[in-house]
């Protein structure tokens, strides 16, 4: 028998990056790692025919629905008409104006857009929370999977928290992708870890560590910072001078930061407040009888 020749609906969906849900149970995974509440405004990424967007609508004050796709808005309008609080729009989510009230966004989001979708998320002031199903492999490399941290989580991590919240089989979507989904969720903290005047620095330091220059992170921060002062900052945040970059945790580059401008430079202009900002709550080989900081990665390791 002869391959099935691709339609033009099939070909739309590759360029669109189409996997619809066709699992109830994968939708009430996705509403419940969401967790509307009945005062959040919600923002939909790519609505589709509405069967993430009926459950969402019904524990929320508000929904906007984002679908660019004229074949399957009547049937996302048509579910959504007995509902209120859902707004359809048939327009491109990216081009979107971020609300000026605090809002959260959901999503089976279009895989060829997950780049773009997230930084759309990072960059809009008012967003609490982000909960997108993505390729597996992505929302692994995002949070943190097989011990790896890639450059975005690290720059972003004062302010946002990133996790993996569950794994969507390839099975249950239609038509069946390649790889299997994870849940990712984006969460901006209440408080961020480093006061707001640090954070440009903080940044510019793990653009420096990831830059590559010196071949290792302890040469890539000598190129800014004193070589001692780096070496002491490797041994207090339990770093070994050879490890690749990638598998510096999180925690462990707000220790270097917090050591390496604990003076407020360079480069840094103010010092960190807060007791976890203290030098010598991160002393290493020392017998201080203090308790590991929050933010100390020997926690980390118990």
């Amino acid at each position: 028998m002869a391959p099935r020749r691709p339609t033009e609906r099939d070909r739309s969906r590759r360029v669109l990056s189409q996997n619809f849900l066709a699992d109830p149970a994968a939708v009430a995974r996705m509403v419940a790692a969401a967790r509307p509440g009945p005062d959040d405004l919600i923002l939909e990424v790519g609505a589709g025919r509405g069967r993430l967007t009926r459950p969402l609508a019904a524990r929320c004050r508000r929904l906007i629905a984002y679908e660019i796709d004229p074949a399957v808005l009547p049937e996302l309008t048509a579910a959504c008409a007995p509902l209120p609080a859902v707004e359809v729009r048939a327009a491109d989510f990216l081009a979107a104006h971020p609300p000026d009230e605090p809002f959260s966004v959901a999503g089976n989001i279009p895989w060829s857009l997950t780049a773009a979708v997230v930084r759309w998320c990072l960059a809009a002031p008012g967003l609490r929370a982000a909960t997108l199903l993505t390729q597996l492999d992505y929302a692994r490399k995002r949070t943190g999977g097989h011990g790896r941290w890639s450059r975005l989580t690290v720059l972003t991590w004062p302010e946002h928290h990133w996790r993996l919240v569950g794994r969507v089989p390839r099975a249950v979507f239609r038509p069946v992708p390649a790889a299997d989904g994870g849940i990712l969720r984006l969460e901006r903290r209440t408080a961020p870890l480093l006061a707001p005047a640090a954070l440009p620095a903080y940044r510019r330091m793990v653009e420096l560590g990831f830059g590559g220059v010196g071949g290792s992170l302890a040469a890539s921060l000598r190129a800014a910072h004193p070589g001692r002062r780096v070496d002491g900052a490797l041994r207090a945040a339990r770093i070994a001078p050879d490890t690749p970059v990638g598998l510096v945790w999180p925690e462990q580059w707000l220790v270097l930061f917090r050591l390496l401008h604990a003076d407020g430079g360079p480069g840094g202009k103010s010092r960190p407040s807060g007791p976890a900002a203290a030098p010598n709550a991160y002393r290493a080989g020392r017998g201080s009888g203090r308790k590991a900081g929050p933010d100390d990665p020997r926690r980390q390791r118990r």
